[in-house]
């Protein structure tokens, strides 16, 4: 495969590697703590709720599809089934959010901070970075909704799909290996 063969421009593709990297580093170093103390960041993450993680991940998968959905729409021409899919998708990405600043509030009320354990050091770091690319993603739809041009669609799917795999990579080292 050449990178002319890659879908989307270029430097796309280049701020997705770059983050999936930074997320990379992130989990690896969580990884190799977790080794040194698998019985404090069990204890730890027995602390969180699954069934909130649970279904962030349904919905920020699902705000995937409607994303794939409006880049399909728009490459057919289909700019209001395109800004209904980006809506869709960023509706989802706000939900997401909604969802973990709850978790955070219930955290925070059970005084589980950022300084309560490396476990929670990295939790914090890494899904409040990923929430922040939520963010940046639900701006960038909301942009990209308004003039729905199949080139932008595709870009900000692309972003949007790659806010989707950055959840998938740390949902496992947070919320499910113990």
């Amino acid at each position: 495969m050449r990178l002319d063969d890659l879908p989307g421009e270029l430097l796309m593709w280049v701020l997705i590697v770059s983050e999936l990297l930074v997320f990379a580093a992130g989990i690896t170093v969580m990884a190799a703590l977790r080794l040194r103390d698998p019985a404090g960041f069990a204890e730890a993450q027995a602390l969180l709720d699954g069934r909130l993680a649970a279904l962030n991940t349904v919905i920020l998968v699902s705000s995937g599809y409607a994303a794939a959905r409006a880049e399909r729409a728009a490459a057919r021409g289909r700019k209001r089934a395109a800004r209904l899919g980006l809506g869709l998708a960023a509706l989802g990405g706000l939900g997401f959010l909604a969802l973990k600043a709850a978790e955070y509030a219930g955290d925070w009320e059970r005084g589980i901070s950022m300084e309560a354990s490396p476990f929670f050091t990295f939790y914090y770091l890494l899904t409040g970075f990923h929430a922040a690319h939520v963010i940046a993603g639900v701006a960038l739809l909301a942009l990209v909704a308004w003039r729905a041009r199949s080139d932008a669609v595709q870009a900000g799917a692309m972003f949007w799909h790659m806010v989707d795999l950055v959840w998938v990579l740390i949902l496992p080292p947070i919320y499910l290996l113990g």
